[in-house]
């Protein structure tokens, strides 16, 4: 929690003052997560302080909330394009995405629960920034990202505007937002790295390394081609409706399914079979 406190500090979201009169406030509250792998093995606890946005009022609060996001047939298209071309593909993950995102209303919220300033406890938090759960803490972050993106030189999409592209001479740059995640591949590593390191310059940012798990799927990368599974959601279907004990039988087939006949194959005897 004192960790995520600090990402507001360092990125200025927002400045202790004294409650408006005639100006609504938003609540604020925690929301604890495990963040896992591909596997499903937990790495990492995380705490995040979020505004009850279902509170903002239309107008007043917010005026335009949509922000582009990214496909799952993009994201499909882009893993078909860098198995088709050899490609490597990576991952970052930004850190307090929506924090880097400017608002332009006035927006007013209550200091976080537990962490109440002593000497002012009336006082709410005039955001600079946006916070999660915000209605514009979406768009804010996509506005903020996109346009450093094309002030570096690439070149935004022109029916997907989450795919970005970028050329170094005989090299290639193209990556995809999905929130605060990038999915990018790159011909070399040098670019790799540079991208990694201009990113990181603008954004607190983690490089995760090669892509290994996203929106549910686990993709492995092989000289043979990229390919993708997920085991993981049936693990979790499993689980969350108690089935991981039950035992597996063969799906019958249905009687008017049609077969060729299979002339070069053996004959099987059937044993018979007690009803």
């Amino acid at each position: 929690m004192q960790e995520e406190l600090d990402q507001f500090k360092r990125n200025c979201v927002w400045s202790l003052v004294s409650r408006p009169l005639n100006h609504p406030i938003v609540g604020t509250k925690w929301v604890f997560r495990n963040k896992v792998d591909e596997q499903g093995n937990v790495v990492r606890n995380k705490a995040r302080l979020v505004a009850q946005g279902y509170n903002q009022e239309e107008r007043i609060d917010y005026v335009e909330t949509f922000a582009p996001v990214a496909r799952i047939e993009a994201i499909r298209l882009l893993l078909a394009f860098a198995c088709f071309m050899n490609f490597k593909l990576y991952q970052m993950d930004v850190k307090s995405a929506f924090l880097n995102g400017f608002i332009q209303e006035e927006v007013y919220v209550e200091q976080p629960p537990g962490f109440e300033d002593f000497e002012k406890p009336d006082h709410v938090l005039k955001l600079h920034k946006a916070l999660y759960e915000l209605k514009q803490a979406p768009r804010a972050w996509y506005e903020r990202l996109s346009k450093f993106l094309v002030e570096k030189g690439y070149v935004r999409g022109n029916i997907d505007t989450t795919l970005f592209i970028k050329k170094y001479l005989n090299d290639l740059i193209v990556f995809q937002i999905y929130v605060d995640d990038i999915v990018f591949c790159v011909t070399n590593e040098a670019l790799c790295k540079n991208f990694a390191k201009e990113m990181q310059g603008e954004f607190d940012m983690s490089m995760m390394g090669e892509l290994k798990y996203f929106l549910g799927l686990q993709i492995k990368q092989s000289e043979k081609g990229i390919f993708i599974n997920q085991e993981r959601y049936i693990q979790d279907m499993l689980k969350k409706f108690d089935m991981l004990k039950l035992k597996p039988i063969c799906t019958l087939m249905s009687p008017s399914t049609k077969l060729d006949a299979d002339k070069k194959g053996k004959v099987l005897i059937k044993s018979s079979i007690e009803v």
